[in-house]
């Protein structure tokens, strides 16, 4: 009786929780759309901003942030997938790799700042790259690696031992084990992981500051060498920094909104890669 009655008020305590975080969620997207929709249009999308920002669309930022979600996947998601993977399938139990993994999550709790000002340093001064969309894009690839290499950890860990011993028993190479057998388990945990990390990327304002945003382009962006626009930054913009930010509002809510619905779509996408290949298994 006494165990009955903690398992029925620990499901209450979860499902209340549970249900005030949907209702402060709800409220937030209420807020925003609600706000925000009068403006939403396809002009507004598929137009660049004009007179002083206060008209217009934001073709710009969107293509800006793709851009900037593409370059932080290509290079943060294969340097991380293969850390991950020498960490948890080679690397020997030792101070160093211990080491290794305390830097690694250390690493995931510096100040998005910092990653601003050291991507200033190395990537636009040092290397020479100049204020782009590549700079900015490797900036947020530094980012997001600590996550992905701890979440891709995470995930591989997971899989028991007994399939890579059987996959040895049958003659395989650790790397065809590896390959064939772990990550194909893994892979639901790692794109989950992966598609948390660069959905946080995708709104981040204070690395792209020093790297490459700005305030406004006349046209899209075309080349990694380019300046560009990003919906986090010209979010923030209209928000606190326009001369008439009351009239600029209603863009505001609209950009926020277009911003959610674009990391909407990205998590929808990859759910449904991981869902594919869950029901192929």
């Amino acid at each position: 009786m006494k165990n009955q009655f903690k398992n029925i008020l620990n499901w209450f305590i979860l499902t209340g929780s549970t249900m005030l975080v949907c209702l402060f969620l709800g409220i937030i997207l209420l807020d925003i759309f609600s706000k925000g929709f009068s403006s939403l249009s396809w002009d507004f999308i598929s137009q660049s901003p004009g007179d002083r920002m206060t008209a217009g669309g934001i073709l710009p930022a969107i293509i800006g942030t793709l851009w900037l979600t593409l370059i932080t996947t290509l290079f943060s998601v294969p340097f991380g997938v293969a850390c991950a993977i020498y960490l948890n399938e080679y690397a020997d139990a030792s101070a160093l790799t211990g080491l290794i993994r305390s830097s690694i999550r250390n690493l995931a709790g510096i100040p998005s700042i910092i990653y601003g000002l050291f991507g200033l340093a190395l990537f636009v001064q040092a290397l020479r790259l100049g204020t782009s969309v590549l700079s900015a894009g490797l900036t947020l690839g530094l980012l997001s690696l600590p996550y992905i290499i701890t979440t891709t950890e995470e995930a591989l860990k997971r899989v028991p031992n007994s399939m890579r011993e059987a996959a040895l028993a049958l003659g395989a190479t650790q790397f065809e084990s590896i390959r064939d057998v772990v990550l194909p388990k893994a892979l639901p945990g790692i794109l989950t992981g992966i598609v948390l990390t660069l959905s946080r990327a995708a709104g981040e304002t204070a690395p792209i500051l020093f790297t490459g945003v700005a305030f406004f382009i006349s046209g899209v962006t075309t080349s990694v060498n380019q300046e560009f626009m990003a919906l986090p930054y010209h979010l923030y913009m209209l928000s606190t920094q326009h001369q008439s930010i009351e009239q600029v509002r209603p863009l505001a809510y609209a950009t926020a909104a277009v911003l959610i619905l674009l990391v909407f779509l990205l998590n929808t996408l990859v759910f449904y890669i991981r869902y594919r290949h869950r029901s192929l298994d």
